[in-house]
């Protein structure tokens, strides 16, 4: 009990709740809103403080990073957003990543519609997966077979498991502010030394689990060699980002994917490209493409959802077959295959695969990028803005961002107020400086220009 309590205390002060910097924030956010009525979604989330863990599903919807207390959603539409006070925003979020086609898309509804009809779950396998599992290999270069999972967080999960399968090797490598889901073996953070054994960064993961993580810098292709030549006989896998985008977004330097290709296939160990966030988001179909870099397994997820809950792997025949019920390696799942996800992701595909859409969200994207870029630079407001495909991020960083390192020295201060002020003026980006946000089909030039017009306000309350 006194373990907990003090766990308790530490994550109250971590987190800056006890603080008076955290309350005085709190009273200046509350302050700068004062024109927006959210009343009924803060008597909701008193409500849902009683009977929900931190009256959330999930940590980044608290709005912590960001001070003050979120909103509620009620719908969505298109490029627009609408909380259940009635304010309406223009929506860069999209639900993290996977409403490509934006809001409610007509086609998404109408085939999630007519798959219920059918029926919600089967338990066994269904057409749609099928479907769906061709569109997915005749994107991707680096795939023959896919497995559908329900999760980002499982498809890394049974992918890790299939590489060690495969190679015959128990270490892992992974990127330091790289999220792989929320699996044990993931949850780690760099250690002390170059090559340091994975240490858990949440209570309640066992040293033990993460023992065989060994986590090294992004962008930093001569640790990536250190830690190949001292215990490349010992790794299974290299899983990586090849977009980080939670860190916010971070791009790759020029050769360091394909230096890192180099290392696997010279170790004998996999390498596994994570386009659960980048996967035709970067490009189309994903960041491999884009950077001419084959894995040997991605992961997916996002996108190829709809909307609604899925995850993928796949990879050469050679390897996949090392999955049950063709091998001996074992992973399961109920609602694997759903078709109301396999419905919603095909239909997703089919419309964002159209001749020109791809193109038209990355050049409005282009533009929302490069306005924030000018604004804060008029404004004297130093930012440091990356972009790839339909995916984007504003960093408030005097220097260029590589790594987590650099991503952690941004002022999240000055990411709060931003993110406040272009709230109230009818504009959400993500509750957090370390996320990424996203364009949609349905972003029009009136979206960006009321979007930037925005930016320009904000930054000059900064």
């Amino acid at each position: 009990m006194k373990k907990y309590i003090l766990i308790r205390m530490y994550f109250s002060v971590c987190c800056g709740r006890t603080s008076t910097a955290y309350i005085e924030r709190k009273q200046a956010v509350m302050k700068q809103l004062s024109d927006k009525d959210f009343t009924k979604s803060h008597a909701l989330l008193r409500e849902s403080n009683r009977c929900m863990v931190g009256g959330v599903s999930s940590p980044v919807r608290a709005f912590n990073s960001v001070g003050g207390r979120p909103f509620l959603a009620e719908s969505g539409k298109g490029s627009r957003l609408r909380d259940v006070d009635g304010n309406e925003y223009i929506d860069y979020v999209l639900s993290w990543g996977p409403l490509a086609m934006g809001h409610a898309y007509p086609a998404v509804v109408e085939a999630v519609q007519k798959a219920m009809e059918s029926g919600s779950s089967f338990g066994v396998t269904n057409e749609s997966e099928i479907r769906l599992a061709e569109r997915i290999a005749a994107q991707f270069k680096s795939i023959d077979l896919v497995r559908f999972v329900n999760s980002g967080t499982e498809a890394v999960m049974s992918a890790v498991r299939l590489a060690r399968a495969f190679v015959g090797c128990d270490y892992v490598v992974k990127v330091e502010g790289g999220y792989h889901g929320h699996s044990d073996s993931m949850l780690v953070k760099a250690g002390s030394g170059l090559a340091a054994r994975g240490i858990p960064n949440s209570p309640g993961v066992p040293n033990d689990t993460t023992k065989t993580t060994i986590v090294i810098p992004y962008n930093d292709l001569n640790a990536a060699k250190e830690v190949f030549d001292e215990c490349g006989d010992d790794i299974a896998c290299l899983i990586i980002e090849p977009l980080p985008g939670n860190m916010g977004l971070v791009l790759p330097d020029s050769g360091y994917l394909e230096g890192l290709r180099q290392l696997t296939k010279w170790s004998g160990s996999l390498l596994i490209f994570d386009e659960v966030m980048s996967g035709f988001r970067a490009h189309i179909p994903g960041a491999q493409q884009r950077y001419k870099v084959k894995p040997d397994i991605t992961i997916l997820g996002k996108v190829i959802g709809g909307g609604l809950p899925v995850g993928a792997y796949g990879g050469p025949a050679e390897i996949m077959a090392m999955m049950a019920p063709e091998g001996p390696v074992y992973q399961a799942g109920t609602l694997s295959g759903n078709p109301l996800a396999m419905a919603a992701g095909i239909a997703t595909l089919d419309a964002l695969l159209q001749e020109g859409v791809f193109a038209s969200m990355e050049s409005r994207m282009l533009d929302l990028c490069k306005g924030i870029k000018d604004a804060a630079k008029e404004t004297g407001v130093p930012v440091y803005q990356t972009r790839v495909g339909s995916m984007g991020c504003t960093f408030f960083n005097e220097s260029g961002v590589g790594n987590y390192s650099d991503a952690a020295s941004s002022n999240t201060e000055t990411y709060a107020k931003f993110f406040w002020g272009m709230l109230r003026r009818g504009v959400y980006l993500p509750p957090s400086q370390f996320e990424t946000y996203f364009m949609s089909a349905a972003h029009t030039d009136a979206d960006i220009d009321k979007t930037l017009q925005a930016a320009c306000d904000t930054l000059k309350d900064l």
